[in-house]
């Protein structure tokens, strides 16, 4: 299931500031990513859709160049076996960008990773784990 729709931005607050004042999008989860980056899920409250901004600290490996094109950080999807979704996304084509891994949070598990589809573009591919 398409889960959201992840953009990379340069000034969170002004990004935040303008999704929400301008597309009347709600602020929602925020958190610190392992490499020091921060995301922030905004829903949509009519539609329910999501958009989830991320900024990337310099140093951190996904601090490129920003370039037209470079807006599109990732798709996420929510599958039910993360690492069955990425073997089959690779037979597919695919190439697994990050591992998957165990991610624990304060409620819940996460088994998350990356791949880049036969165009380049980034997905991120999570299943809920059992607590």
């Amino acid at each position: 299931m398409l889960a959201y729709v992840g953009v990379r931005v340069r000034d969170l607050d002004r990004s935040i500031r303008f999704y929400e004042d301008g597309l009347g999008l709600v602020a929602g989860p925020r958190g610190t990513m392992r490499h020091g980056g921060v995301f922030v899920e905004l829903e949509d409250p009519r539609s329910g859709q999501k958009l989830e901004l991320n900024w990337y600290p310099p140093g951190s490996p996904y601090a490129t160049e920003y370039v037209p094109g470079a807006e599109l950080d990732h798709l996420g999807v929510e599958v039910d076996d993360a690492d069955a979704s990425i073997e089959r996304l690779v037979a597919l084509g695919a190439e697994v960008a990050i591992p998957a891994w165990t991610e624990a949070g304060p409620t819940s598990r996460y088994r998350i990773g990356f791949v880049r589809d036969p165009d380049g573009i980034w997905i991120e591919v999570e299943s809920r784990l059992a607590p």
